[in-house]
């Protein structure tokens, strides 16, 4: 299976630390690297990464990468990176052939949460969120999460950073079918901006977003300098495809 991973936005929050999100190094290794490993120890043989903001800088590195790791990486740059992420979605899906794992770069998983993604798609889901029951935990950054609604059946009922109501948390892995990009599509072209959660809630109000509780498994989104600290001490305990490996 083809894994996506979205590294094409600018970082601002940390920006403090590196000029580019993707390779902000935890513990010396770049979290973009972090994912590809993890990735690949959850059985992905081919890695898409979108690039953008540093683009150059990033593709460079994913060349170097490809000696190093057991996965084939190519790298597709998004033609506007300031464009919502559902822009470097939908340029991630068309460099794969049918369903395939989606990821962001300031993410980390262990691997568990991406092999038990890979099993379970079906004929009734277009896509399937990784979600955490957790919504307290100190990993969470409440202004900043991705909240989820769901419906009796565990299906995706509203999602969104504004959503009034929630039940779980958005973990940023997803097992998406080529019908995710289409309605990302059919959102923009409804009048939305273009986000990844444009086409996740087109899907849901279809009843076609489904859901897969980690159950525990660890992941953070290291996206402002104190998630950084907490990687820095909780990333080599966790994810050991990816610090074993270097």
């Amino acid at each position: 299976m083809d894994a996506v991973i979205i590294a094409a936005g600018y970082g601002s929050r940390l920006a403090s630390l590196s000029p580019s999100k993707p390779l902000t190094p935890v513990c010396g290794i770049p979290l973009i690297e972090i994912g590809i490993r993890q990735a690949a120890a959850a059985g992905v043989s081919r890695v898409v990464v979108v690039t953008g903001h540093r683009a150059e800088a990033v593709e460079a590195f994913l060349a170097e990468l490809a000696s190093r790791v057991a996965v084939d990486i190519e790298s597709v740059r998004v033609a506007d990176w300031s464009k919502p992420n559902g822009y470097s979605v939908m340029a991630g899906a068309d460099a794969c052939e049918g369903d395939y794992l989606l990821m962001m770069a300031d993410h980390m998983f262990d691997s568990a949460i991406l092999a038990g993604l890979r099993k379970v798609g079906s004929e009734n889901r277009d896509v399937t969120l990784a979600i955490d029951r957790r919504t307290d935990s100190p990993l969470v950054d409440p202004d900043d999460a991705t909240w989820v609604k769901l419906d009796a059946v565990g299906y995706i009922k509203a999602i969104g950073k504004t959503i009034p109501e929630w039940d779980a948390v958005d973990c940023g892995a997803f097992l998406a079918t080529p019908r995710l990009a289409e309605a990302i599509a059919a959102a923009i072209a409804s009048g939305k901006a273009g986000s990844l959660s444009d086409g996740m809630q087109w899907l849901a109000d279809q009843g076609r977003a489904a859901t897969y509780d980690i159950k525990g498994a660890w992941w953070m989104d290291v996206d402002d300098p104190r998630a950084h600290t907490l990687a820095e001490e909780l990333a080599p305990r966790h994810l050991t495809a990816a610090f074993a490996a270097t």
